[in-house]
């Protein structure tokens, strides 16, 4: 190959791995730009003062941590585990939604993006290991994150199916998560703001569900539905499940989240469209779905 070709080529690839990081840079601004001009808007119809214009631009400017966002993903080539169209799922629902109440498992490149598109609102990370939480908060302190303990091995996948359709205290109109030890698939012991908030988005890319002994994500998706059925606000609950490429995570989804609740497939991402129990039959026999 020429030496012309050679360095065309490698400016190339460099150019592919910051497409990713200033996209993203992108999306925060946009999100910024479309709060702060459709809000001005609202206020300006109703408002004809110049002074109430001037305190409504100001309350719906950008936020500290969507300012750090921009600057991080701009000036950083390190990517984010999910690729552009599966953000772009869970970013419009956020259009949607936010401010919301945001649980994300796991904690990572993207974390800084979710707490940014969220302005306003409640994102709250859960990661399995405690010196990765250190990690990311001394670099990213504004973030909300909190290390927990899984009671689950990947490798008891299957067992943990057969033991959820006999023990009562996992069945769809008795289960529970605090608390809940005789269910294996609960998720116990965790902080008191994950029991105590109703989410309105769910994103589980999180625990490490690659070798026999890690966690995987079986309990994280029973506990998503779980928490999705006993909802008694309005509205659905979303969830968000990825790696569906991986066995363990698309038997699960299909017995917990529900292929009929499923509304979109993007790659490796599957959104789930949750409504509460009260919708819908509260037969134990026919499981979650």
């Amino acid at each position: 190959m020429k030496r012309e070709e050679t360095t065309k080529n490698r400016h190339f690839l460099a150019d592919k791995r910051w497409f990713m990081p200033i996209t993203i840079a992108g999306f925060i601004a946009g999100t910024i730009l479309i709060s702060s001009f459709i809000k001005t808007a609202d206020y300006s119809i109703l408002c004809s003062l110049a002074k109430t214009r001037s305190i409504a631009v100001e309350e719906y400017s950008s936020s500290p941590v969507q300012l750090q966002a921009i600057i991080h993903y701009a000036t950083s080539s390190i990517v984010p585990q999910q690729n552009f169209k599966e953000i772009s799922v869970t970013f419009d629902v956020l259009k949607k939604r936010s401010p919301c109440n945001f649980l994300v498992f796991g904690l990572g490149y993207d974390s800084l993006m979710w707490t940014s598109l969220n302005p306003n609102g409640n994102t709250i990370f859960l990661e399995e290991d405690p010196k990765w939480v250190q990690s990311v908060l001394k670099d990213a302190p504004i973030l909300q994150a909190h290390a927990v303990k899984y009671r689950t091995e990947l490798k008891e996948a299957d067992d943990l199916l057969i033991h959820y359709r006999s023990e009562p205290s996992c069945y769809p109109s008795k289960a529970y998560l605090r608390g809940n030890e005789k269910c294996r698939l609960a998720l116990t012991g965790f902080p008191d703001e994950f029991y105590d908030t109703e989410w309105d988005l769910i994103m589980i890319d999180a625990p490490r569900g690659y070798f026999p002994e890690a966690p995987g994500r079986m309990a994280a998706i029973f506990s998503a539905a779980v928490m999705a059925r006993n909802r008694k606000g309005s509205g659905v609950t979303h969830v968000f499940l990825h790696d569906v490429n991986r066995r363990v995570e698309k038997v699960f989804a299909e017995e917990f989240l529900c292929r009929k609740y499923l509304v979109k497939s993007e790659g490796r991402l599957w959104h789930f469209e949750i409504p509460p129990a009260s919708n819908s039959s509260s037969d134990d026999s026919a499981g979650f779905c």
